[in-house]
């Protein structure tokens, strides 16, 4: 397959992701419950600034704002028979950015959970997410994405139905999930399950990894898990700029460019060649970034108490692989990126 993410996979070190889409977005006047889908057709101005940031600022890769862009998200804003066609335009308007940076940026279909409950515990069965998950990548290919981009899953089970689902579409994909509780996902994944998941699919992403959960250095506890399972595919570390904090109301994080320049090196030296932020990053971090990736010098893996002593405390004791780690209670999610 001739494919400008996989040739850029293969000719890369490492690859520089973009950083939020929530917050960047807000910051241009989307309202808290707004869905930022409809945004795509509303204020493509927008759209475009956003990615424009993301390329300005030296991304290789930048995600589109399609992130709950499936049927199940936009029933909620009596959207959901629109989903193939928001996709499509807010990939179309990453394929314009993209092709006039003069240089290979490449466009990543996102695609989100359903934010429904899966079969057995929940009411949505498997046939019915992998047709959910199919529509949506077919508009994001039709809108011109180089690979279609997976992200802040919980279950296992949807995973597999979004793997399913996108062998019916002729693009390479990527699929990360969130690490938020105690080093597991919501639904109790942790990462060395999510790397033997990975292996078992039939169809197998080309990367996969972990965004959003908690602190920047608790996903860098992850990266070195997924690492230690020595899996095939590339690993992608796509996390928060620092700890989520309530200020006058608004959720801030408080991660300074700084702070994300060593939290790119050290998940590039934990194992992680796609590397990006998510809530709370900014181009000023993203810049910041791209120059320690590009200016440090690859190095052996941190030692924890050296995550901890420049990016910050974990927020759980262990990552959720020891014997003596319990599994999280199993609760509702869906949560927006960004």
């Amino acid at each position: 397959m001739s494919n400008a993410f996989l040739s850029l996979l293969a000719d890369r070190d490492w690859i520089l992701a973009d950083g939020a889409t929530g917050t960047n977005l807000f910051e241009m006047g989307l309202e808290s419950g707004d869905a930022p889908e409809l945004w795509n057709e509303t204020h493509p101005e927008n759209i475009t600034k956003l990615y424009q940031l993301a390329v300005d600022a030296g991304s290789d890769l930048f995600l589109t704002n399609s992130f709950g862009g499936n049927s199940a998200r936009l029933k909620l804003h009596n959207a959901g028979h629109r989903a193939r066609e928001l996709s499509r335009i807010g990939a179309e308007l990453g394929r314009n950015v993209a092709d006039k940076a003069g240089r290979t940026v490449i466009v990543a279909g996102s695609v989100g959970p359903t934010g429904e409950i899966m079969e057995p515990v929940g009411s949505l069965s498997h046939a019915a997410a992998v047709e959910i998950f199919h529509e949506q990548a077919q508009g994001l290919k039709e809108g011109g994405a180089d690979v279609l981009w997976l992200e802040t899953i919980s279950a296992p089970e949807e995973y597999r139905a979004a793997a399913e689902a996108f062998a019916m579409v002729d693009l390479p994909w990527v699929g990360t999930m969130s690490f938020d509780t105690a080093g597991r996902t919501m639904m109790g994944v942790t990462s060395k399950a999510m790397v033997d998941m990975v292996q078992s699919l039939d169809h197998k992403p080309v990367a996969f990894g972990a965004n959003c959960g908690t602190g920047a250095a608790d996903i860098l506890r992850t990266v070195q898990g997924f690492a230690a399972e020595h899996p095939a595919q590339a690993i992608v570390s796509k996390g928060n700029a620092g700890i989520p904090k309530y200020v006058d109301g608004h959720i801030c994080y408080d991660g300074t460019p700084d702070l994300m320049a060593d939290y790119a090196v050290m998940a590039r030296d934990s194992g992680a060649k796609i590397i990006g932020g998510c809530c709370g990053t900014r181009p000023t971090h993203l810049t910041k970034m791209r120059e320690a990736l590009e200016t440090r010098p690859r190095g052996a893996a941190p030692s924890l108490d050296e995550i901890v002593t420049k990016i910050g405390s974990f927020t759980s004791e262990n990552d959720g692989t020891g014997a003596d780690a319990d599994a999280p209670t199993r609760t509702r999610r869906g949560r927006r990126r960004g």
